[in-house]
């Protein structure tokens, strides 16, 4: 259904590239990637054959479902928990 304005009312999804999701999150590009590939960060997507973007909507889910993460979690792979 088209609006007034003759448009079909949808906003196009915002595209990030590497640098500005780095930018965003502060983490650095390995880390980025391990995260990405244990399902931990929203997929990338090529556009291009060289071409890598995330969709700013998925960061933005990412970011507040971090807010429900457990802090006292294990700190990660092979480390020991917090004393005390």
């Amino acid at each position: 259904m088209k609006t007034e304005d003759g448009s079909l009312g949808i906003e196009p999804r915002r595209m990030l590239n590497e640098k500005q999701v780095l930018q965003i999150v502060p983490v650095g590009r390995t880390t980025l990637y391990r995260m990405e590939k244990a399902g931990r960060f929203p997929k990338s997507t090529y556009i291009s054959p060289n071409r890598r973007v995330w969709f700013e909507d998925e960061i933005v889910a990412w970011q507040n479902a971090v807010d429900e993460f457990d802090p006292h979690r294990a700190r990660g792979k092979g480390r020991r928990g917090r004393a005390g």
